[in-house]
């Protein structure tokens, strides 16, 4: 009974310490990543095996997992994508991590979900440089395949909708929640020290998180890369414009979330920075007008590593065996 009175008495000051974190946390520009949560384990385990399947591309070689690589932030840390014959893509790889909280997929926004993104890899020339006809057909060609759609789906009909629907199931999931940053928004003062706090503040302060806001720390807007200073790229890459054809959308790209960031340099659309450091330097004189002392740099770099979440847990699929069938990979002329 006098433990009943005890916790009753305890009880308001649980509710009113919940009630301070979380409008401490609301009165933030970034908030913490919420866990990933399966609606549908065999969906999201068939659209692993597809993310990993590299009988998807014309070569054999190449899979959704070669450009972001689940074991390096999720993405290929190379200054362009390498596809099909060793073509060098136009534009690095954008981290799958956390893309789900993306406005939309691609640099310049051209799908407008993780499903419409997934199908596109597939049949680029420059990619895995198959085609839609050529991956259903391995696909429908192996038993074991063809039995998990049924289950998950329903039918045996194998079509674009049932896979990129799959890897987008699966793509959900790739969420890296509880970083250092996260426990000290949920109320752990002693998750960050002197100078990440430093970072964070002058993070805000300078206006960096006009941009880079929200769970992700960006990925939600499209902005101009040059805003105060033209950018110098040789890269032709031309941003919103080569979706929506208007000049006054030229160099606007989706800002990219900075979650993991540490993880997974060189950094902007053309891998224009090869260090953290120099990325804040450069988005500090292009984006704001301001030039950033060194001990500035320094801090907010701090403040960036803090934004590394924890990892996808990722137990690497058995793939199922091709039959005689399968039509064969042509990896060479």
């Amino acid at each position: 009974m006098k433990s009943l009175r005890y916790f009753s008495m305890l009880l308001p000051l649980f509710m009113a310490t919940s009630v301070h974190a979380a409008a401490a946390i609301q009165s933030e520009p970034i908030q913490p990543i919420p866990k990933a949560v399966v609606k549908n384990p065999a969906m999201v385990e068939l659209g692993k095996k597809l993310f990993f399947e590299p009988r998807l591309s014309k070569s054999g070689f190449i899979s959704c997992n070669s450009c972001h690589n689940l074991s390096t932030g999720g993405s290929d840390n190379l200054s362009s994508s390498i596809g099909d014959h060793w073509q060098q893509g136009p534009i690095r790889s954008p981290s799958v991590l956390n893309s789900s909280m993306n406005v939309a997929q691609f640099w310049d926004g051209r799908a407008k979900s993780l499903q419409e993104q997934a199908s596109g890899p597939i049949a680029n020339p420059k990619e895995m440089a198959s085609n839609h006809v050529l991956a259903l057909d391995v696909l429908r060609s192996i038993p074991a395949y063809v039995n998990e759609f049924n289950q998950v789906f329903g039918r045996k009909q194998i079509t674009m909708q049932e896979v990129t629907q799959a890897i987008a199931a699966f793509e959900e999931t790739l969420v890296t929640p509880d970083s250092r940053f996260d426990q000290w928004l949920k109320g752990n003062k002693k998750a960050l020290n002197t100078q990440e706090l430093r970072g964070y503040q002058t993070f805000k302060t300078a206006g960096c998180v006009a941009c880079h806001n929200g769970p992700a720390v960006g990925g939600n807007s499209f902005q101009k890369m040059g805003l105060v200073s033209p950018y110098q790229t040789s890269n032709p890459a031309q941003g919103r414009a080569g979706v929506t054809g208007k000049d006054a959308d030229r160099m606007l790209f989706k800002v990219p979330s900075l979650r993991n960031v540490a993880l997974r340099a060189p950094y902007f659309h053309d891998a224009g920075a090869p260090t953290l450091e120099a990325a804040v330097s450069t988005m500090g004189q292009l984006q704001l007008g301001r030039q950033f002392s060194t001990q500035e740099v320094s801090d907010i770099v701090a403040f960036l590593h803090t934004l590394t979440g924890k990892q996808p847990q990722i137990v690497l699929p058995t793939l199922p065996a091709s039959s005689n069938n399968t039509p064969r990979p042509t990896p060479f002329n």
